[in-house]
C-alpha cells in the first residue's frame, strides 16, 4: 500500500495570492498529496510569497530560514518557494545563496506549471525555473477552494498602471483579460453548486477588464451584466477598482442589479494632489470625492472601504492632513492603512525626501485613530435595522453573519449552520463591532 503524502501552503499577501493557493492545492490533491495543517508531518511544503512590502518579505525570509530544521529530519521533504517574491530581479540567485536546501522556486508566469514540475522532481537539491516574461493564460485550472461559502474568479491578470511605489506591474506582467465565456462557464459551475453566497472577481484593476481585446464592445460592465444574468442565488463583488477607470455606467450598474454586492473597496493611497501625482495615480482627490459622492447618492447601503499609504517620499504634514480631511469626508466603513515601503526596481525608491520612519508610524497612529472615531459614528446608523445575511464563521471559528455589504455582525448564542441565510436584526455595537441576532 502506497504511503499517503500531505502538503502544507502557507500563503503570504493579497486575495489573488490565496486564489493562486487555491489553484496550487487542486494541483497537488491531483498528484495524491492530502491537506495538513502541520509542517512536521508534511512530504512538500509551500510558500506562496508576497513582496508588496518589505516587512513581508522579510517575514517570508525568516520562515524560509526556520525550515532548514525540518529539512534536516526529512531529506525527503520538497520545499517550493513560489509566488511574487519569487519573480523579482535577483531573487531566485538570493534564495539559492541564503537556502541552498530549497528544492524549487518557480515565478508568478509560469505556476500553472507547478504539477508538471512536481511530478518529474528527481531529488534535485535547488531548483530556479522563473519565467521572465508573462505568456497566455491557462484555462481549466485545478482548484481546491478553501472557502464553504466565497469562491475566487479571476478575471484578468497583471497591470499596466505603473504607480511609482508599486511591484505589481513588475513581478505580475502587463494586463490579460479571460475571455468572457471562460469567466461564465466558471460562475456557471460554481452556482450549480449552489453552496457559494459570494463570488468575488479577481484582478489588479477589474475596471481595464477587456481593453486588451480592443474590439470596443467588451468591458468590465459587459461582463457583469452576463455575470448577473446566471441563475443562482449568489452575490458578486470584485477588487481591486483604480478610481481614474471607475465609470458611472458601472455605479448605476451595481445599484440597480440586486445580484451586484454593496460593498465596494476603491483605494485611494492619498489624499493630497502632490502626492497622488508623485505617486502616478491619475487623479485627483476632488475626482475621488465626485465618484464617493455619486455612489453614495446612488448605491443604497453602500459600504466603502480603501487603502492609505502614509509616508510616501515628500509627505509634509499638510498632505497628511489632507489625507486625514479625505477620510472625514468620504467615511470609509474601513480602511487599510500602510506605512510606505520602499521597493527596489520602483520608481519611488530613489525619490529624494524619503520620510524618516518615526514620522511614518506617528502618522499611521494617527491614520488609524481618526478611522475608528469615523467607524463608531457610521456603525451607529445599522442599529435596529434587518439585514439578509449569510451565516459565516471568523477567524477564531465563531458564527458571524455576514450582510450583503459585507459587514460582520457578531452573532449572541452558538447553535447555528454555516452557509445558512438569515435575517439579522442588529442590537447593539461594542467597539467597532456590529452585535446582533437572528430576527
Amino acid at each position: 500500500m502506497e504511503k499517503q503524502k500531505f502538503y502544507f501552503i502557507e500563503t503570504f499577501g493579497c486575495q489573488m495570492n490565496v486564489h493562486d493557493s487555491e489553484k496550487i492545492a487542486g494541483m497537488l490533491r491531483d498528484l495524491g498529496y492530502t491537506e495538513t495543517s502541520e509542517k512536521e508531518t508534511s512530504d512538500i511544503i509551500v510558500f506562496n510569497t508576497c513582496c508588496i512590502r518589505e516587512t513581508a518579505e522579510l517575514k517570508i525570509m525568516a520562515k524560509i530560514g526556520d525550515l532548514k530544521a525540518l529539512k534536516r529530519k526529512n531529506k525527503d521533504l520538497i520545499i517550493v518557494i513560489c509566488g511574487c517574491m519569487t519573480q523579482q530581479q535577483g531573487m531566485p540567485q538570493l534564495l539559492k545563496k541564503r537556502f541552498p536546501y530549497i528544492n524549487l522556486v518557480i515565478g508568478t508566469h509560469n505556476l500553472d506549471m507547478l504539477e508538471d514540475y512536481i511530478r518529474n522532481y528527481n531529488g534535485s537539491k535547488f531548483k530556479s525555473i522563473v519565467w521572465e516574461h508573462e505568456e497566455g493564460i491557462t484555462e481549466n485550472s485545478k482548484i481546491y477552494r478553501s472557502s464553504e461559502n466565497h469562491a475566487f474568479v479571476n478575471i484578468m491578470y497583471g497591470c499596466n498602471n505603473f504607480c511609482t511605489y508599486c511591484i505589481v506591474p513588475y513581478v505580475r506582467g502587463r494586463e490579460r483579460s479571460r475571455k468572457v465565456e471562460d469567466i461564465v462557464r466558471e460562475v456557471e459551475s460554481l452556482a450549480k453548486e449552489n453552496k457559494y453566497s459570494l463570488i468575488t472577481l479577481l484582478g489588479q484593476n477589474v475596471n481595464s477588464y477587456g481593453l486588451d481585446f480592443k474590439d470596443n464592445k467588451t468591458n468590465f460592465v459587459y461582463l457583469l451584466d452576463k455575470l448577473c444574468k446566471i441563475e443562482g442565488d449568489f452575490k458578486i463583488s470584485f477588487m481591486s477598482s483604480h478610481p481614474k477607470d471607475f465609470s458611472s455606467e458601472l455605479i448605476d450598474f451595481i445599484a440597480r442589479h440586486e445580484k451586484m454586492s454593496r460593498a465596494i473597496h476603491l483605494p485611494v493611497q492619498s489624499g493630497s494632489d502632490e502626492i497622488l501625482r508623485k505617486m502616478n495615480r491619475r487623479y485627483t482627490s476632488g475626482h475621488y470625492k465626485k465618484l464617493v459622492d455619486e455612489m453614495y447618492n446612488k448605491i443604497e447601503n453602500l459600504s466603502l472601504t480603501t487603502d492609505i499609504i502614509v509616508g510616501f517620499p515628500g509627505e509634509t504634514e499638510e498632505d497628511f492632513m489632507e489625507t486625514c480631511n479625505l477620510l472625514k469626508y468620504c467615511k470609509f466603513s474601513s480602511i487599510f492603512g500602510f506605512v510606505y515601503s520602499k521597493r527596489n526596481g520602483t520608481p519611488a525608491a530613489s525619490f529624494d525626501n524619503q520620510v524618516p520612519y518615526k514620522i511614518k508610524k506617528d502618522r499611521i497612529c494617527r491614520l488609524f485613530d481618526l478611522q475608528h472615531e469615523i467607524q463608531r459614528s457610521e456603525l451607529a446608523r445599522y442599529i435596529g435595522q434587518k439585514f439578509d445575511c449569510i451565516i459565516e464563521k471568523d477567524e477564531k471559528g465563531r458564527f458571524v453573519a455576514k450582510t450583503f455589504n459585507n459587514k460582520t455582525v457578531k452573532l449572541k448564542g452558538k447553535d447555528y449552520i454555516l452557509g445558512d441565510k438569515r435575517i439579522v436584526e442588529v442590537k447593539e455595537i461594542n467597539k467597532n463591532e456590529l452585535i446582533g441576532e437572528i430576527a
